[in-house]
């Protein structure tokens, strides 16, 4: 394959499983660059107490570099860093790394046809080919509530947890009640003096059933891996068969779910009052469905308080309510996600024409597959709009997505071409047809999430089956595509 310059934004999961196709095609023109210090992505910078993966962990690995021995079903944020860390040196990445590096914009320039690529510092960088993958969830959301800069005391958000602050015998805040606060909050609550949960809409709850893999277990794996392949299969699979219902609003598999989520919360909460106000009033699978053991018992301790009236300002030294009770606190945490639907932000990006990828996204991001955009040749996102799951790994979407890239570039050497520009009736004609399944979906349902922009338009989600997506992504077909012979 031609040796292109290839520039890969982002050092996490895409970043690593793309860089790593790449070397195994015999391609070494590539550089990742990454910003922070280290690869990992979301599971370097979120090293809040009780950080794991929501998926089980033998559905989140490579399937061409499954670990066998890893020590639970779900397993911790160390773990899954440690993993990257492994794929990273056992296929050679490091050469092709430039960590501390920000991207801060990219430009085409149509004379040349080449990429020109600026960092932070100034510097400016050629590409023949640019791939994005920045992910969904690395820019923390932080709410505006009155007074939060005056807190006096340490205040900061989940996925930038300072650990220099030691929690114990402190009156803590947790705002927030989603994917991040429990797990957090079953974490801290027998170290603090009191914790105040501040929530704004319950969560549907699924039970978790975590557990540790027996030593037989292990064995049996590492003896015979197509039966740990087997068990990756299985649960992909379950995935498929009891969760993606819900979100299609399937009556009978959402209802049946819908009854496992309020036996779980009934069993765990005996509280009516309490079971009341964490039983939300949508649909199970309309906004993320969260998975947990521990939530609900942390909740019932004596030392815990849940808040559902909406914060009305922050003092210097206290949270204060719409009915303005104070309640005074030491530390605030801000367990309030990220800012998922402005994709790519703050990077700027120019395609032909000089048009802005942020102005095209105007009302809301938009790509074809989510991996190509029309005006922007030679241009690719991993885990872009329309490619998140609400009930599988996003290891499998990320492992598609290369699949398609790696296909797309074979296909620039096979037909003699120097760039592809996705052609835009066929990207608007595939988002028609996405938005209007999207709208019979469960996501369709509440006025907010993150899923969604403030129109209502949901720029997150893939409504189908991964099988559906790995079927349209297994070849590139370049009639898609605008063409430039080289």
């Amino acid at each position: 394959m031609t040796q292109r310059r290839i520039a890969i934004i982002g050092a996490g999961y895409g970043g690593v499983c793309l860089g790593i196709r790449l070397v195994q095609a015999g391609i070494d023109s590539f550089t990742i660059y990454e910003k922070a210090d280290r690869v990992g992505g979301t599971w370097r910078d979120n090293t809040y107490p009780g950080a794991a993966c929501d998926s089980p962990i033998f559905a989140y690995c490579y399937s061409f570099e499954a670990k066998t021995d890893w020590s639970r079903k779900w397993v911790r944020q160390p773990e899954i860093l440690a993993y990257l860390e492994h794929c990273v040196d056992k296929y050679g990445l490091r050469p092709h790394l430039r960590l501390g590096t920000e991207i801060a914009g990219a430009r085409f320039a149509a004379a040349s046809g080449v990429w020109h690529l600026r960092t932070a510092g100034g510097a400016e960088i050629e590409a023949d080919v640019v791939v994005c993958s920045l992910g969904q969830l690395n820019r923390p959301s932080i709410p505006d509530i009155p007074g939060l800069d005056s807190f006096a005391g340490p205040s900061f958000h989940s996925a930038r947890w300072d650990h220099g602050v030691d929690l114990t015998d402190k009156n803590v805040a947790v705002i927030g009640t989603a994917a991040s606060a429990v797990q957090i909050i079953p974490e801290i609550a027998a170290r603090v003096r009191r914790l105040y949960v501040f929530q704004r809409s319950p969560n549907w709850v699924l039970p978790k059933l975590d557990y540790a893999y027996s030593e037989r277990q292990l064995h049996l794996f590492a003896r015979l891996p197509w039966l740990a392949r087997l068990y990756r299969w299985w649960l992909w699979l379950s995935a498929e068969i009891f969760l993606l219902p819900a979100i299609q609003r399937r009556p009978f598999l959402s209802k049946r779910l819908t009854q496992v989520a309020e036996e779980h919360l009934k069993t765990q909460i005996p509280d009516p009052e309490l079971r009341r106000v964490l039983r939300p009033d949508y649909p199970i699978g309309a906004k993320r469905i969260l998975i947990t053991d521990d939530y609900y018992p942390a909740l019932r301790r004596d030392n815990v308080e849940l808040i559902t009236d909406p914060i009305d300002h922050i003092g210097t030294n206290a949270v204060v309510t719409r009915d303005q009770v104070s309640r005074a606190v030491d530390v605030v945490v801000l367990a309030t996600g990220f800012s998922t639907t402005t994709f790519l932000a703050p990077l700027s990006i120019e395609g032909l024409d000089g048009r802005r990828l942020a102005d095209e996204w105007r009302d809301g991001a938009c790509a074809y597959l989510g991996i190509t955009v029309a005006g922007f040749p030679n241009f690719f996102m991993m885990y872009g709009p329309n490619t998140n799951l609400g009930h599988n790994s996003i290891v499998f979407m990320i492992e598609c997505q290369t699949t398609y890239i790696m296909d797309c570039l074979r296909a620039l050497d096979r037909l003699g071409l120097s760039r592809i520009d996705v052609r835009r009736p066929v990207q608007d004609a595939y988002n028609d047809e996405l938005q209007r399944e999207l709208r019979r979906t469960a996501w369709a349902v509440p006025a907010k999430s993150w899923y969604k922009t403030a129109a209502g338009r949901i720029t997150n989600n893939w409504p189908g089956s991964t099988i559906r997506y790995w079927w349209k992504t297994r070849k590139a077909d370049l009639r898609a595509f605008h063409q430039e012979r080289a």
